[in-house]
């Protein structure tokens, strides 16, 4: 059996990660791990209106599990702060998996807006940020090694291609 492979989507809210990340899965199935999610789950099973840190630290669990029984995951979050980008790699280590740190972006200021402005979500529950909350998330620069996909250049098919292919030579040591 291949070692499991940890694929970690980060970025911003709207620049197509779930969209990425479900092409990922038609291609190669594996574990989907998704922080709106959880963090929503977590919401209705309690009187939190915030879950601050807890949907990662649920997700980052969930992925040690996986990748222990020898399955790869995909987790599809803003992954916003060095701490969380650091959590993901101490799961990756501690299973002994290949890791896969992805940043996606959208240079097209304009295509980002509309495409936050005109979303809709697939989980019960979830209100989806306004373009202003995209503007003042907390989201830090990444100082580490990654695969960088600017989602206005390349579409869903062709990043998810990219993103098997780099981690295919991530897993052989290339």
């Amino acid at each position: 059996m291949a070692n499991p492979v940890l694929i970690v989507l980060g970025g911003l809210p709207g620049t197509g990660k779930t969209t990425i990340a479900r092409e990922l899965i038609a291609r190669s199935p594996c574990t989907y791990l998704r922080i709106d999610t959880i963090e929503q789950a977590l919401m209705k099973s309690s009187s939190l209106e915030e879950v601050g840190p807890a949907g990662y630290v649920v997700a980052c669990e969930l992925a040690g599990s996986n990748l222990a029984l020898g399955m790869s995951v995909v987790a599809d979050c803003v992954n916003p702060l060095p701490v969380t980008r650091e959590a993901w790699r101490a799961v990756a280590t501690g299973t002994s998996s290949g890791l896969l740190e992805v940043e996606i972006v959208c240079s097209d200021q304009a295509e980002h807006r509309r495409r936050v402005e005109s979303r809709t979500t697939d989980i019960p529950g979830l209100i989806p940020p306004t373009w202003e909350a995209v503007m003042r998330h907390e989201y830090e620069t990444w100082t580490t090694s990654r695969l960088v996909i600017d989602s206005a250049l390349v579409g869903a098919s062709e990043a998810a291609h990219l993103i098997m292919e780099r981690s295919r030579s991530q897993v052989a040591g290339e």
